[in-house]
């Protein structure tokens, strides 16, 4: 088993400071790193603050701030990977930390994405009502939207359709009433809500990953939003959709994910710990996540 690598990215430019950005307390706090017995390789912050004036050639928040961003986190990964035996979990923050993330993998080579979220977050810009890259770090990532994000140095795509699977998700309806692009209409594996119950988490899961390592993928980053979880036991989030997977759903998913032997490592974002008062959904949380990355399948 790899050793496990924390660091803490918390970024709210994709989305806003409503309390995101305490989610690496938050899970350190309930034993994240304790229980993993992980290396905690630091803080990186933004360099640029937040600001909630939205521009009007991009339609995007924030999006010069979060390139920055992502460039600083990208070169973090970029050196934590030299460390081939570990396995490196990135605290957000919101969806948009993925862009560094798979920025650092793109610089070395071909890796896929397996995203983990209630939302699909595949808007364009002009279709997001709010302009947060949260809505749209999918198609950013998949070399949709603005350059400014979807070629930074040149790498765009930083991952290609074809090694992505999208999983969990349950906003299809609400997102085409916005006008979103659909990702269903592109070469991505598509596993929504209603499909992964159908299939069963280990069945779908497996036949995701399957597929994902018949291509030629070095291998493939996690990235989990805990909104795939179902709202009667995940409230805190800033964007709340019924339905979702349990936590004894991640645990399998993550197992089955990680039994593959080919994930790099993984990004969690979205928690929102001031919506978790007295701390329990938090320390469910971290039960569920340490559950699939060290129990064998």
């Amino acid at each position: 088993m790899p050793e496990f690598a924390i660091i803490d990215a918390p970024s709210i430019l994709g989305l806003r400071p409503s309390g995101v950005e305490y989610l690496p307390e938050a899970l350190k706090a309930a034993g994240l790193l304790e229980v993993l017995d992980a290396h905690y390789l630091g803080r990186i912050q933004p360099l640029i603050p937040y600001s909630s004036e939205r521009d009007s050639s991009t339609y995007l928040l924030n999006g010069n701030a979060i390139r920055a961003f992502s460039l600083e986190l990208a070169e973090s990964i970029t050196e934590i990977l030299s460390n081939r035996n570990r396995f490196i979990i990135v605290l957000g923050g919101d969806c948009s930390i993925i862009i560094g993330t798979l920025l650092a993998l793109r610089r070395l080579g071909r890796y896929g994405l397996f995203f983990i979220d209630g939302h699909a977050d595949f808007y364009q810009p002009e279709a997001s009502v709010t302009g947060e890259v949260a809505d749209m770090d999918l198609a950013i990532v998949s070399g949709r939207g603005p350059n400014i994000l979807t070629n930074i140095n040149g790498l765009k795509p930083l991952v290609k359709d074809e090694d992505i699977v999208v999983f969990g998700y349950r906003d299809a309806e609400q997102a085409a009433n916005y006008g979103s692009q659909d990702v269903i209409s592109t070469n991505m594996q598509v596993y929504d809500l209603s499909h992964v119950k159908e299939l069963g988490i280990k069945n779908a899961s497996s036949l995701a990953i399957k597929k994902l390592l018949e291509n030629e993928v070095e291998g493939f980053w996690i990235h989990l939003d805990a909104d795939v979880l179902d709202d009667s036991i995940m409230p805190a989030v800033d964007y709340r959709l019924e339905g979702g997977l349990s936590f004894s759903e991640l645990s399998d998913l993550l197992r089955t994910i990680n039994s593959s032997g080919r994930a790099v490592g993984m990004s969690i974002t979205i928690f929102n710990p001031s919506l978790d008062l007295d701390r329990s959904i938090a320390s469910k949380f971290v039960s569920s996540i340490v559950d699939g990355l060290l129990k064998t399948s």
